[in-house]
C-alpha cells in the first residue's frame, strides 16, 4: 500500500493517546478515521504531518519508511494535513496564504503577479469567488475552510487528510468539497477524511477505520453492506440506539424575553421567547443570520439593540459582561477565535469568568477556588485532559467545548446560547453535551442552541425556530417537526432569492 502505519504510538504525560495502531490507505482511495474524542486520531494525523514524532513504530509511503522532523519537512515530501482548527495567517492575503511558504520568487522577490494568478487558479479549483488580495481575517469561517484546503491543493501533495472538513461549510460548499475529492480520488491521490458525519462518510469513503482510546479497533476495507450502528458501537464500544436522548421535562414560565432586537447581519428586528427549562433549537441555511441573532442577543458586537429581560428584570443594554452578570452565556460557534485562550491551562480557561466573584478582596486570585472549581468541572463534565495545566488549545474540539460549558456552570447561568456545541465532536461526546443540555434544562435553565444539523435540531429541541435571510420566519413544535418540512420553510423564496 502507498501509505502504512505500523505499530504506531505515542505517549503523553499521564495519557497513552496511541498504542500499536497499524492500517494501510491506498492510492486513488478514500479512507475515513473515525472515533471519539480523544481516540488519537488528531494525534496521528500530527504524526503524520510532522508536528508529533511517534515514539514507536513507522510510517511508509511508497514503501520507503519516512519520519518528518517538521510539517515543512512533511508539506515539501507531498503530505498535506487540513486540520479543522484553521491553520492561517489574518493579516495575510488569501494568495500569500495559499503559497505560505512556497512563493513563486525570482533574486529573493516574490513574483506578485504571478503569485496572483496562480491564486485565482486555485480559488476557481475550489469553487469559491473569492477576491486573492483580501485579507483571510476578513474571511467568513467557510470561507477561510475553503481556503485552507486550496492550500493543500496549491502543494499538489500526494497524501491529503482532511480533518473535519465540512464542519463550517455550506451545503454548496460541501457538494464542492465532495467534488473536488473525487476528482483528487481520479488523480490517484491518498485521502484520509476524518469527520463524525456518518452520511459524507459513506457518500465519499470507500474504506474506514475506527480507533478507540488510542487503539486500532478494526478496519472495513470496504463500506457496502457495513450498517452505520455497526460503526457507532465499534467507536463507543455499546450500542446507541438513540443519539439524541430527548427527556421531555416540565417547562415554567417565560425567563428569557427579547424584544425588537437588531445588530449586523439581522433584516430586521427580531422577538424571542424562552421559558424555563426549554430548549430552543434555530435552524437556517449558512448566512441566515443564526450566529448574528446570538450574538446580538448576547450584546456580543457592536451595533446592537432591542430590550431583554430574563425573568421579568430588564438586562442593561451594554456589553458581554452585562449579560453574563445577568445569567446570560454564550458558546460560540468559533471556539479557537472566540471561545478559548489556547495558550493558556484548563484551569484558567474554565475559571476565566467566575474568578471575578471570588477574587480575594475583589482583586487578588483565589487559587484554592480556582483548583477546586476547575477540577470540580472537568470530573463533572469528564474532560479528558492529563492535567488542569494543559494547555487547552492541546485538548480535542470535544474536550475544549467541555471546559467552555465548565466555565458557564462555574457562574449562576439562567439563560445559555449554544452556536453549533457539537460541530466536529464525536457521537459519544454529543450524547455527553446532549445529556448536560438536558440536567441544566430540568434545573429551569433556558436554552437556545443553533446547530446546522437538521436531524440535531429536530433531536434535542423542544420548540424550532426557522431564519431565513436575516429573520425569524416560522415556528414548529417538535411533534409537528419533520427534516423536509422545517428544510423547505428554511430555503428562500422566489422573491428573496432574486
Amino acid at each position: 500500500m502507498p501509505l502504512e502505519f505500523r505499530a504506531i504510538g505515542k505517549e503523553f504525560p499521564g495519557v497513552k493517546a496511541l498504542e500499536d495502531v497499524s492500517f494501510a490507505v491506498g492510492e486513488g482511495s478514500v479512507h475515513a478515521l473515525m472515533g471519539e474524542n480523544g481516540a488519537g486520531k488528531s494525534t496521528l494525523l500530527k504524526i503524520l504531518s510532522g508536528a508529533y514524532r511517534a515514539d514507536s513504530g513507522q510510517i511508509f509511503l511508497n514503501g520507503q519508511s519516512v519520519s518528518f522532523a517538521t510539517p515543512v519537512a512533511a508539506l515539501e515530501a507531498g503530505v498535506a494535513v487540513i486540520y479543522q482548527e484553521l491553520h492561517l495567517v489574518p493579516e495575510m492575503t488569501v494568495a500569500e496564504n495559499l503559497f505560505l511558504g512556497h512563493y513563486p520568487a525570482a533574486g529573493g522577490w516574490i513574483k506578485r503577479s504571478e503569485l496572483r494568478q496562480r491564486a485565482v487558479e486555485i480559488i476557481g479549483r475550489i469553487g469559491e469567488q473569492i477576491d486573492p488580495d483580501m485579507k483571510v481575517g476578513s474571511l467568513s469561517l467557510a470561507q477561510r475552510q475553503m481556503v485552507e484546503i486550496g492550500k493543500a491543493l496549491s502543494r499538489n501533495a500526494q497524501v491529503i487528510a482532511f480533518d473535519e472538513p465540512t464542519s463550517a461549510l455550506s451545503a454548496r460548499e460541501v457538494e464542492r468539497l465532495f467534488e473536488i475529492i473525487a476528482d483528487l480520488r481520479l488523480q490517484g491521490k491518498i485521502i484520509l477524511y476524518v469527520s463524525h458525519r456518518m452520511d459524507e462518510i459513506f457518500r465519499v469513503c470507500d474504506a474506514l477505520t475506527v480507533l478507540r482510546d488510542g487503539k486500532h479497533i478494526e478496519t472495513f476495507k470496504s463500506l457496502e453492506g457495513v450498517q452505520p450502528g455497526v460503526i457507532v458501537e465499534r467507536m463507543v464500544g455499546r450500542t446507541i440506539d438513540d443519539i439524541w436522548g430527548y427527556r421531555p421535562r416540565a417547562q415554567g414560565e417565560v425567563i428569557f424575553d427579547a424584544k425588537d432586537i437588531t445588530g449586523p447581519g439581522l433584516a430586521a428586528p427580531q422577538d424571542i421567547q424562552v421559558r424555563a427549562g426549554e430548549i430552543v433549537g434555530i435552524f437556517g441555511l449558512v448566512g441566515a443570520g443564526r450566529t448574528e441573532l446570538l450574538k446580538a442577543l448576547y450584546r456580543g458586537v457592536p451595533g446592537c439593540g432591542g430590550q431583554i429581560e430574563i425573568a421579568g428584570k430588564p438586562v442593561r443594554a451594554g456589553q458581554p459582561r452585562d449579560s453574563i452578570a445577568a445569567g446570560i452565556a454564550l458558546c460560540p460557534e468559533d471556539r479557537k477565535k472566540e471561545g478559548i485562550v489556547g495558550l493558556r491551562s484548563v484551569l484558567e480557561n474554565t475559571n476565566l469568568s467566575a474568578r471575578r466573584n471570588h477574587a480575594l478582596g475583589g482583586v487578588v486570585i483565589d487559587e484554592r477556588w480556582e483548583r477546586s472549581n476547575a477540577q470540580t468541572q472537568v470530573d463533572k463534565l469528564r474532560v479528558r485532559t492529563p492535567s488542569l495545566q494543559q494547555p487547552i488549545g492541546l485538548l480535542s474540539g470535544g474536550n475544549q467545548q467541555k471546559v467552555i460549558l465548565g466555565r458557564w456552570l462555574s457562574e449562576s447561568v439562567q439563560v445559555l446560547l449554544l452556536d453549533e456545541p457539537t460541530r466536529g465532536i464525536d457521537v459519544g461526546a454529543k450524547r455527553e453535551i446532549y445529556e448536560l443540555m438536558y440536567a441544566l434544562a430540568e434545573t429551569g435553565v433556558g436554552i437556545i442552541m443553533v446547530s446546522s444539523e437538521l436531524p440535531e435540531v429536530l433531536g434535542v429541541s423542544d420548540r424550532i425556530l426557522v431564519m431565513r435571510q436575516g429573520k425569524l420566519v416560522a415556528e414548529v413544535r417538535r411533534e409537528d417537526a419533520t427534516e423536509a418540512g422545517v428544510l423547505a420553510l428554511a430555503l428562500p423564496v422566489a422573491e428573496e432569492a432574486a
